[in-house]
C-alpha cells in the first residue's frame, strides 16, 4: 500500500529522472549500514528457497533483474539487498554512447506496460568493466549473511548483456561483441547477446540465422581460450514468426549455445487500452503486462521443441509470483522482472520468491 502511495508521486515525474533518483536515493541508504542491515531485512529473499543449480552457477533464488534497469553496474549491491538471485547488466557497448534523444521511456499505467526507446546509453564496456572490479572487492569486504536470506554461501550472479555500438555497421557487429565478451569475461557470471533490441536501429536484422551464426560461434570459439567456460545466452524478441524461432532453437542446438533468455520488448502495440493510444504512438520496446502471454507461449514452445534440453530465462509481464510460476511451469528455469519492478516496488523479489516457495511445500 506505501509504495502505490510514493508510486502515484513519482508517476508525476519524468521516468528516466525518476529512476535515477530512486536508485540513488537507496544506494545513500545502503551506505549506512545499519540502514542496509534494515533494508535487508524487510526486503531480502525468505530462508528455505532451494538455489537454483544451472550452468554450473549457484544462483540464490531464481527471480533476476533484466538488462536495461543498472545499465552500467552502478546498484549491484541496492539490488542484492532487495533480493534479487541475480542481475544482468547492460546493455554493454565497446565506447560509451548516450543513446537515443530524450524524453525516451514513457509509462502506461491503465496496462502496467512501459515503452522504452533508450537505445543502449551505457558509459562503455572499459568503465563498466572498472566497476565490476570494484564489486568483486567490495562483496569480498562487506559479505551480509542477511543478503538472499540466511545461506551465507549464497552470491549474487552477475551477467552481462552485450551489444554493438550504433554506429558500428551490421557486418562488422561481430567485432563489438568480441570487445565485449573480452573484456567482461572475468567480472561477469554468464552472458547475454542482444540483437533483440528495436532500438538500435538494423540491429534486429542480426536476428537472421547466418548473422545469428557468426556472432555466437565466433563468442564459443573465443571462450575455449579460458579455463573457465562461462555461459552464452541469446536474447530474442517476442515478435519472430515460429519458423525464425526453429532457426534460432536449430542453431542454438547445432552450435551448441548455453540457453536463451526469452523475450525483450515487443514492437506490437496490439491489445493496449484507450487510455494509452496517445503514449503507444512512441517509437521504442513496449514491455510488461502486454507482453505477458506471448512471451509464456514462446517459452513454453522452446520448453516443448528442445525436450527441456535448452535452458531458458523467462522475462515479460512479471508482477508477481502466479506470474513467475506460469513462466517456470512452462519450462522456463530462471526469471526476470523489470516493468514489474517499476509497478509493484523493491519488496517484488522477496514477494515473488515467497510466494514461489509456498507452491513447492
Amino acid at each position: 500500500m506505501w509504495y502505490k502511495i510514493i508510486r502515484s508521486v513519482f508517476f508525476l515525474f519524468d521516468a528516466e529522472k525518476v529512476h535515477y533518483f530512486a536508485m540513488n536515493a537507496l544506494k545513500h541508504m545502503c551506505n549506512i549500514p545499519f540502514l542496509r542491515t534494515l533494508l535487508s531485512r524487510c526486503f531480502a529473499a525468505p530462508a528455505g528457497i532451494r538455489p537454483v543449480q544451472i550452468w554450473n552457477l549457484r544462483f540464490p533464488n531464481p527471480v533476476g533483474l533484466a538488462a536495461g534497469f543498472d545499465k552500467n553496474a552502478l546498484y549491484l549491491r541496492e539490488l542484492e539487498t532487495l533480493g534479487f538471485g541475480f542481475v544482468e547488466i547492460g546493455t554493454v557497448t565497446p565506447q560509451p554512447q548516450d543513446g537515443n534523444e530524450k524524453p525516451r521511456l514513457f509509462r502506461l499505467p491503465q496496462d502496467k506496460a512501459i515503452i522504452n526507446r533508450m537505445g543502449f546509453n551505457n558509459d562503455g564496456v572499459k568503465v563498466i568493466k572498472e566497476r565490476l572490479k570494484k564489486w568483486t572487492t567490495l562483496r569480498e569486504q562487506t559479505a551480509n549473511p542477511l543478503v538472499n536470506g540466511s545461506d551465507e554461501k549464497a552470491r549474487l550472479i552477475i551477467g552481462g548483456n552485450i551489444g554493438k555500438n550504433k554506429v558500428t555497421p551490421n557486418e562488422e557487429a561481430w567485432k563489438d561483441y568480441e570487445i565485449c565478451f573480452s573484456e567482461l569475461y572475468d567480472y561477469v557470471d554468464y552472458f547475454v547477446v542482444n540483437v533483440s533490441s528495436p532500438n538500435t536501429p538494423g540491429l534486429r536484422a542480426l536476428q537472421e540465422k547466418e548473422s545469428l551464426r557468426k556472432i555466437l560461434s565466433h563468442l564459443l570459439l573465443l571462450r575455449k581460450h579460458y579455463s573457465v567456460q562461462k555461459p552464452v545466452l541469446l536474447k530474442i524478441a517476442p515478435d519472430l514468426t515460429l519458423e525464425q524461432i526453429d532457426d534460432v532453437i536449430d542453431l542454438a542446438r547445432e552450435i551448441q549455445l548455453d540457453g536463451l533468455v526469452a523475450t525483450n520488448t515487443t514492437i506490437s502495440r496490439e491489445g493496449l487500452s484507450k487510455h494509452s493510444e496517445a503514449t503507444a504512438r512512441e517509437a521504442g520496446g513496449l514491455s510488461g503486462l502486454p507482453v505477458k502471454k506471448k512471451s509464456t507461449e514462446i517459452v513454453q514452445y522452446i520448453h516443448e521443441k528442445t525436450k527441456g534440453a535448452l535452458p531458458v530465462i523467462a522475462s515479460g509481464g512479471i508482477f508477481n509470483a502466479a506470474d513467475a510460476n506460469e513462466k517456470l511451469q512452462a519450462g522456463a528455469s530462471l526469471i526476470q522482472i523489470w516493468t514489474g519492478f517499476i509497478y509493484e516496488g523493491p519488496s517484488i523479489a522477496r514477494t515473488i520468491v515467497k510466494g514461489l516457495k509456498q507452491t513447492t511445500i
